[in-house]
């Protein structure tokens, strides 16, 4: 029996290698047209980045030695350019001598594998343009980096492929810009996931251009540029391209071969292609998932080396085993996160049309009271009738692997939530929770399918009308001060029987807390007592997380220690390890914690809740302690905070020099009298913050926006509404509008500064715009509608400045 390969790497060469174990006498040739049959393409991102040192460490065999193991006939350099089904042959191209020889077979094995996708955009081919597929392009990046001193990358594509060549190229000191089509990287996990992602790349120096796309390239003075459709330009030394790629399906097609309506050659549950003597593995073939049954993709060596064994059973033993597809369970390193998804996402179960319910919960690596626990969160979808589990995605500093692996059994199993929740896992303090992740992920969606709790997602509640519900923070007041959704009452939970009688019946309730389990505990008090009750999945953490990444990302906040840390007052060696503590935890513990000290003294405070770093910034502005220092490390968030001296008195003497402005209207005469005001009070040495609500957002708005995207009643209220300052009207005597145009010729006559000269004044001196971001909501203003530098926030944003100031006007 003579057998033919063509490709190597993990599908050709593991059927190669389990074929002969099978049959000692049977012939076998292995074509490769690059150099290399065997290698961990996987790690080729990570010998550019300096991780793996030793290149040879890639090469898992090489031709010589696979050959000599093997006694395989190993042809690399060798161009395999056309099958014959019918005559059983191949033509074969020596790529070193330009030789081209025809070799016979009985059985063949296509493992041609993908290529990367070079969309026909102007200047592609530029110097300095890579992607990454193999060894070869392997050492031309690497040349290109040391010969030309590369200081800048743009890496177009934020796949895995892309995020790990961005962490890899910031590894060697590269300032690296992510240009992406989607409004998320890493496409296989939901948005909700992706977030976290985001902030950890921009935490980690990488910049993202997400909703962009790629123009043309160009050479430039300074060395390449990256024209994007938005107009902007990016000058860098270095373009990675991982757009994506696509199966090599020449040879398969000009072969007669089907080709499937994924793009992949179509295979049965053997691997056998449309010829009955050709099979296909790896990159190249499309399969039925396992959960939609719809032909699919899989770009992952795990699959592939799997694929090669079952091939090589079947060629040899006659269609043995039944290959059963894969779910694509995918991991990938970001930094210190480790971040993966197996099954289907909520994304592409939408697409399909596949009706499916979620849960997100946010837990931590190993049990909290032992040190070290770090923050994990699981997302899970799953049918809302008998609950099969369709996918699950897992972000996290520690033990991110772990539960992915236990999802990813579950969901290839056909399993359901029910499984999640039976799971036993191998449970201690330092490695789990007598209750893991997974299975507590399981025991929510249990609750939502018995009816026990009904979630709402943050989407959902996006679309709500916000006057046809409750909003309830079941937080602790001193949560609430750190940030909570606009509109929404407090009610802490432990106070939530006491105040029924407050609560509306006639419209639902939609409760939240930080994580969701105190949501859940008040949806229950709540449904027992009549109420229409809704959970807000995720909570708070999760509903900020993506309103911030909306919102345009988080807003920076620098803390600067003024001294060395030894000379600022008094060190007494206070450390607090709040590790592993759920919010409110860390906040409490720093407040109980603060309170043994005397004023001038210090403390160190560890954290691994995620909203702790934006909670102490808040926490110590509004409590008057300062914040001498804030750092973040795999997951760990330390602070330095100093007693306040006098905590009242500074405040007070802080607040002499602060005025905040509430402009609810969008009248010309009103709006000019809050900018006098504020230009005034800028004038003599005063801070000004002004907070721009409802009908107020109309004077801050840009002569020109372009195109937005707006739903239905977004354009209703575009249309109604003023288009900027120059349409705004007068509260008396408007008449059609002829008296805003009389009052602006008069202030002209008399000298007097017009209303947009009054706004650039104000923005030139620092007055502090803020919109409200539900106002904005609600009346579709979108941000890009807003005029440069304007804040997006919350009323809990403006208090914390009304907080400081002396003076707050309402006009």
């Amino acid at each position: 029996m003579k057998y033919i390969i063509i490709g190597g790497v993990a599908g050709g060469a593991s059927t190669a290698a389990r074929l002969r174990r099978l049959d000692e006498r049977a012939e076998i040739l292995l074509f490769e047209k690059g150099e290399y049959i065997s290698y961990a393409n996987c790690g080729l991102p990570y010998y550019i980045g300096g991780v793996i040192s030793d290149r040879e460490r890639l090469f898992v065999q090489t031709p010589e030695s696979f050959a000599s193991r093997f006694g395989i006939g190993v042809k690399v350099l060798s161009e395999v350019t056309r099958i014959d089904p019918e005559r059983k042959k191949v033509e074969v191209k020596d790529l070193k001598s330009g030789e081209v020889y025809e070799e016979g077979f009985d059985k063949l094995v296509l493992s041609v594998g993908a290529e990367p996708i070079f969309p026909p955009l102007e200047g592609i081919r530029t110097e300095g343009i890579f992607s990454l597929r193999n060894v070869r392009d392997t050492d031309r990046i690497h040349t290109y980096i040391k010969e030309k001193q590369v200081r800048k990358a743009v890496v177009v594509g934020a796949g895995f492929i892309g995020l790990e060549m961005a962490e890899n190229l910031a590894a060697r000191g590269i300032e690296v810009t992510i240009v992406e089509m989607a409004d998320q990287v890493m496409t296989p996990v939901d948005y909700e996931i992706a977030v976290v992602v985001h902030r950890h790349l921009k935490e980690n120096g990488i910049q993202l251009r997400l909703k962009e796309a790629v123009k043309a390239f160009r050479k430039t003075e300074k060395g390449l540029g990256v024209e994007l459709k938005g107009g902007n330009l990016l000058e860098t030394d270095l373009v990675l391209l991982s757009i994506g790629v696509r199966p090599d399906t020449r040879l398969a097609r000009e072969a007669g071969l089907e080709v499937g309506e994924a793009g992949g050659i179509r295979v049965n549950a053997y691997l056998q292609t449309s010829c009955p003597d050709i099979y296909a593995v790896g990159d190249a073939i499309e399969f039925p998932h396992p959960i939609s049954g719809v032909p699919a993709l899989t770009f992952l060596a795990g699959p592939a080396n799997k694929q090669g064994r079952i091939c090589a059973d079947n060629m040899v033993q006659g269609n043995c085993k039944v290959y059963e597809g894969s779910v694509n369970t995918a991991i990938a390193k970001i930094f210190e996160l480790t971040v993966g998804a197996t099954g289907l996402s909520g994304r592409l179960l939408n697409r399909l049309n596949i009706p499916y319910q979620e849960v997100i919960i946010h837990a931590s690596s190993h049990a909290g009271y032992y040190p070290g626990a770090v923050p994990l969160t699981i997302k899970i979808n799953f049918s809302p009738t008998d609950g099969r589990l369709f996918g699950g995605q897992v972000v996290g500093y520690e033990g991110a692997d772990k539960r992915l692996e236990m999802l990813s059994a579950v969901v290839k199993a056909g399993g359901d939530i029910y499984a999640l929740a039976e799971m036993e896992q191998a449970y201690a303090p330092p490695y789990s929770s007598a209750k893991d992740p997974v299975n507590m992920a399981g025991f929510v969606a249990d609750n939502i399918l018995s009816g026990l709790v009904h979630p709402i997602s943050w989407r959902e509640l996006k679309k709500w009308e916000s006057q046809k519900y409750t909003l309830i923070n079941v937080c602790t007041p001193e949560e609430c001060e750190l940030g909570h959704i606009p509109g929404s009452l407090n009610i802490p939970l432990d106070e939530m029987r006491k105040h029924l009688d407050e609560i509306p019946r006639e419209k639902p309730v939609v409760v939240y807390c930080a994580v969701g389990l105190r949501g859940y505990i008040a949806s229950r008090i709540l449904m027992q007592n009549g109420f229409d009750v809704f959970n807000l999945t995720g909570g708070w953490r999760t509903y900020e997380a993506v309103m911030e990444e909306e919102r345009g990302g988080e807003e920076k906040r620098e803390i600067k220690v003024e001294q060395p840390l030894e000379q600022q007052g008094r060190i007494v060696g206070l450390e607090v390890d709040a590790c592993g503590l759920q919010c409110p935890g860390p906040v409490m513990k720093l407040k109980e914690s603060i309170d043994q000290l005397e004023a001038g003294d210090r403390m160190l405070i560890k954290a691994t809740d995620p909203a702790f770093r934006r909670d102490v910034t808040s926490w110590a502005e509004l409590t008057g302690n300062p914040l001498r220092e804030i750092r973040e490390e795999k997951g760990v968030i330390t602070a330095v905070i100093e007693k306040g001296k006098a905590v009242t008195e500074e405040r007070k003497r802080g607040s002499e020099n602060a005025k905040t402005l509430i402009v609810f209207s969008d009248d010309l005469d009103k709006a000019l009298a809050s900018f006098v005001v504020a230009n005034g009070a800028v004038a003599m040495g005063r801070k000004v913050t002004m907070f721009f609500t409802f009908w107020g957002l109309n004077v801050i708005k840009k002569e020109r926006s372009g195109k937005v995207k707006k739903d239905r009643m977004g354009r209703m209220f575009d249309w109604m509404l003023p288009k900027g300052s120059r349409y705004l009207a007068l509260s008396k005597m408007n008449m059609w509008g002829m008296g805003a145009r009389m009052m602006r010729k008069i202030m002209k006559r008399k000298g007097i500064e017009s209303l947009e000269s009054l706004i650039l004044q104000a923005r030139e001196k620092g007055v502090e715009f803020i919109a409200c971001q539900m106002s904005m909501d609600v009346m579709g203003i979108k941000k890009e509608e807003l005029m440069e530098g304007v804040q997006i926030g919350g009323v809990a944003n403006y208090l914390e400045k009304a907080e400081k100031a002396d003076m707050n006007l309402f006009i």
